[in-house]
């Protein structure tokens, strides 16, 4: 057998693919609706403490900068350990996609209270007076008038950021999650062949790969002002 065979007989085995596809496929499932809950939770309250911070409220706003802080200093695979079995020993049990949810939410919203903070403090002073000088509220000027223009400026380094996050899925593995990469580790463990790795990383770019196009294009399209 050639070289090249003994490659492919390793890491792209056609019978251990077939035997193992389904179990692939099953993780993919698995990590896109665990990425869909990371990115709504994640962007939605992250929105909702950078608006919170702009009230301007002393006290919150330093629990907000402290827990922001905290889930920004925090590797995320300690987070997720931390939940997944710390919570148990307080009463609370969090099963593994949970846990993996839990913790990569809190990592997006503190990354994304940052990011929406910026874009909303980056909008001139002069908006915010001219919106009042009209009668507006407080809250009438930020929702209607500064906040279109913070998410504008927001939408690329946010959609850099989410993709990064989103793509730790891989570390729900560590607490026994079937996404793609604890699937293929299983397969792997049982086929003694690589050849299910191979699918994960396959499975891998056929779901961000798209996006990180996206992304970039995004990126262009929403440029920060210079």
């Amino acid at each position: 057998m050639s070289a090249w065979n003994r490659f492919l007989e390793t890491f792209f085995n056609a019978e251990v693919m077939a035997k193992y596809l389904p179990d692939i496929l099953h993780g993919t499932l698995v990590t896109i609706e665990l990425a869909a809950l990371i990115v709504a939770s994640g962007l939605v309250v992250g929105l909702l403490l950078a608006l919170i911070r702009s009230l301007a409220i002393r006290p919150l706003n330093w629990l907000i900068i402290f827990v922001v802080d905290l889930f920004r200093s925090l590797p995320p695979l300690v987070i997720i350990v931390l939940i997944y079995f710390g919570l148990p020993s307080a009463g609370i049990s969090a099963s593994s996609f949970v846990s993996t949810w839990l913790s990569l939410s809190l990592v997006l919203m503190a990354f994304a209270e940052e990011i929406f903070w910026a874009g909303i403090t980056s909008v001139a002073k002069g908006q915010w007076e001219a919106a009042r000088s009209t009668g507006l509220s407080f809250g009438q000027t930020l929702i209607n008038v500064v906040l279109p223009q913070a998410l504008r400026l927001t939408i690329a380094p946010l959609t850099n950021r989410t993709i990064a996050i989103t793509k730790g899925t891989a570390l729900g593995t560590v607490v026994a999650l079937h996404e793609i990469l604890g699937m293929a580790s299983s397969a792997v463990s049982n086929s003694y062949n690589p050849s299910p790795l191979m699918m994960g990383a396959a499975a891998y770019l056929v779901l961000f790969l798209p996006v990180v196009v996206a992304a970039r294009w995004i990126e262009t399209r929403f440029a920060w002002k210079r």
